[in-house]
């Protein structure tokens, strides 16, 4: 699960639930204050060793779908 807060199209927070705890932290603190559109660009498509996807190309599924309208923020 991941619960975002956005200010407009601006990170307010995100919290993981599950995940690489550590690394999950880093990259919820690195996204703090970034532009939607920029963490997306940045995170779309990485993989988790031979997963198709990762926590951060998951992040960046979850903020397209806030932007498309079909999920909601906090």
């Amino acid at each position: 699960m991941i619960e975002i807060t956005l200010s407009g199209s601006i990170i307010e927070n995100i919290a993981f639930t599950g995940g690489c705890n550590g690394n999950l932290k880093g990259i919820c603190a690195l996204a703090k204050g970034m532009p939607v559109d920029s963490v997306i660009e940045k995170l779309s498509g990485l993989k988790c060793g031979f997963k198709d996807t990762s926590c951060p190309d998951q992040l960046s599924k979850a903020l397209t779908q806030i932007k498309e309208g079909k999920l909601q923020t906090s």
